[in-house]
């Protein structure tokens, strides 16, 4: 029940019913309002002896200064009145947000942007960016991309590069690879229906689905880095306005006009969070101005250094580079330490002196007990950290970095590393095909790259090999393996999430035990299970909504 010393009269719990779930309980959730003001209602609740009901009621809707109805109420027509109404209450919820210095109130409020259009590099640079912030990107498992729009292929083409000399070459590349893509569809289809019978017992839709995302996980790397895709985004003010802060300083055209237009639509449902993000503001030109000599000093200092440099890893290769010795010991003093009254450094030292016999024990009464992969392991194991070097294909890392709690970076996309051919074309006319729509990529970027080594990078196949680094710990590790490396995922990143677990339970056979829903076997038509389970899920409900 709700605290005595907070009482609404009738009229009170009827305004306040439209705004909040429940009026007598001390738990509610907030309806109807929108972000700017729920910001500025968090903010001030935490530093206000009041309930938030009565918060809201007395600072919010009974203030004039408020403008609460202007702000909350959507009216048809919107006369001069009103609009200078909203300006007002919009000048309140910036005081009050100003008022308390701390940009974590940029949390309280969210909004849904959708991104449409955009080449998959720009997805790649939104999803860089970690916390605050989810993304649900169009995917290339379940989506045929060789569609036409007005007769063309459906890739970006950047307003600098298409009035360069070089925009015939990149047109002409672009669509031979997308044309490639339809034809080997279809021959891999044909084959694969053939080396995969359907047997009596699975149905035509969970095995065409099964099949479909076979063949298009394996031509995937056939797409330009230029193919457009679709991203739908939720994330707090703070994310938003850190993310177009660095979106707009980045060297692509593309990816500062969305920058520009992520704030534009921003500004509309949140304005009070992401105002700071305005190339106009002050905070922003400071931002600019620090972020573009940052990385250019960075960029010229690693040209310095590395220029005659050439990397020494292969092509398809997972290392393990750097981890800390002691770190069982680490894992195993935390583990004990929420349940002692000793120091994180004494347990540590006494970690170091047990037995191995005795120290696994500790990791066992951690780790036994999970059934499954969703069952959570204790922070605990965060004080592992781990260093991966990958080399693999543009594909894969799309997949893996939506593992955004982790510190990640790769380096710009070339064609020097090599790239990635499906073995179910390995020895047919499909490879011949697939080879030269490759190698015609990778004269078009040698070409262009010269004179502009940013936009070069829209002609890249998926399939070329990228370079990146992972620094993460067991935590994050351990489910980032045991998801990844499940029968429904695509081969190359299931090859990428077994061979982590397996060097770091090499390295730490301890530590093996934290790996145990990770899937080593192989499987010929991955997401067949998955999709007879779905259709089984959905006969279940179906039957069940038939019933009542």
């Amino acid at each position: 029940m709700v605290q005595d010393y907070e009482k609404f009269t009738e009229e009170e719990l009827k305004i306040l019913r439209k705004y909040v779930t429940n009026t007598s309980s001390n738990i509610f959730v907030l309806k109807n309002l929108p972000e700017v003001l729920k910001g500025a209602l968090f903010s001030r609740y935490s530093r206000s002896k009041l309930g938030l009901r009565s918060l809201l009621l007395k600072d919010f809707i009974l203030n004039k200064e408020a403008a609460f109805l202007s702000t909350c109420e959507k009216h048809e027509e919107k006369s001069e009145d009103q609009g200078i109404a909203i300006q007002k209450a919009q000048d309140f919820y910036d005081r009050i947000l100003d008022g308390y210095g701390d940009d974590s109130i940029g949390e309280l409020g969210g909004a849904h942007l959708a991104i449409e259009n955009i080449s998959m590099i720009a997805a790649k640079a939104i999803e860089d960016f970690r916390i605050g912030g989810s993304p649900l990107e169009k995917s290339t498992r379940y989506i045929y991309f060789d569609q036409k729009y007005q007769g063309e292929y459906l890739f970006y083409k950047d307003p600098v590069l298409m009035n360069s000399s070089h925009s015939s070459l990149f047109v002409s590349t672009c669509n031979h690879l997308f044309e490639t893509y339809g034809k080997l569809t279809l021959k891999l289809t044909e084959q694969m229906k053939k080396t995969f019978r359907r047997e009596e017992k699975i149905s035509d839709i969970a095995y065409n689905a099964a099949l479909r995302a076979k063949v298009l996980d394996c031509l995937r790397g056939l797409l330009p880095a230029g193919t457009l895709t679709n991203m739908g985004l939720y994330g707090n003010g703070r994310f938003f306005e850190g993310a177009i802060q660095k979106l707009n300083s980045h060297p692509l055209w593309e990816i500062r006009e969305m920058a520009k237009e992520s704030q534009r639509e921003l500004s509309k449902v949140i304005p009070s969070f992401v105002r700071r993000s305005d190339r106009a503001h002050e905070h922003h030109e400071l931002f600019a101005q620090f972020y573009k000599k940052s990385k250019e000093g960075t960029r010229l200092l690693a040209l310095k250094h590395t220029s005659q440099l050439e990397t020494s890893r292969k092509s398809g290769s997972v290392c393990l580079v750097d981890y800390d010795q002691e770190a069982p010991f680490k894992v195993g003093a935390a583990l004990l330490f929420g349940h002692s009254q000793v120091g994180l450094l004494e347990l540590q030292q006494i970690c170091k002196n047990l037995p191995q016999k005795e120290l696994d024990q500790i990791f066992d009464a951690a780790s036994a007990f999970r059934k499954n992969r969703r069952h959570k392991s204790p922070r605990a194991l965060e004080h592992a950290t781990f260093t991966f070097e990958i080399v693999a294909d543009f594909g894969i890392f799309r997949d893996l970095q939506r593992h955004r709690l982790l510190t990640q970076e790769r380096q710009a996309l070339s064609c020097d590393k090599g790239y990635f051919i499906p073995r179910e074309i390995l020895g047919t006319e499909m490879e011949q095909e697939y080879r030269a729509a490759m190698e015609q990529a990778r004269l078009a970027f040698e070409t262009m790259v010269k004179e502009m080594p940013e936009e070069a990078q829209y002609v890249i196949p998926m399939a070329y090999n990228s370079h990146w680094y992972f620094h993460v710990n067991l935590r994050a590790l351990q489910w980032l393996c045991e998801l990844r490396s499940s029968p429904a995922g695509h081969p190359s990143y299931r090859y990428v999430a077994q061979e982590m677990a397996k060097q770091v339970s090499h390295v730490f056979p301890e530590f093996e035990r934290f790996f145990k829903f990770v899937d080593y076997e192989g499987y010929e038509l991955g997401r067949l299970g998955q999709e007879v389970r779905t259709l089984e899920k959905l006969k279940k409900r179906e039957k069940a909504q038939s019933a009542t």
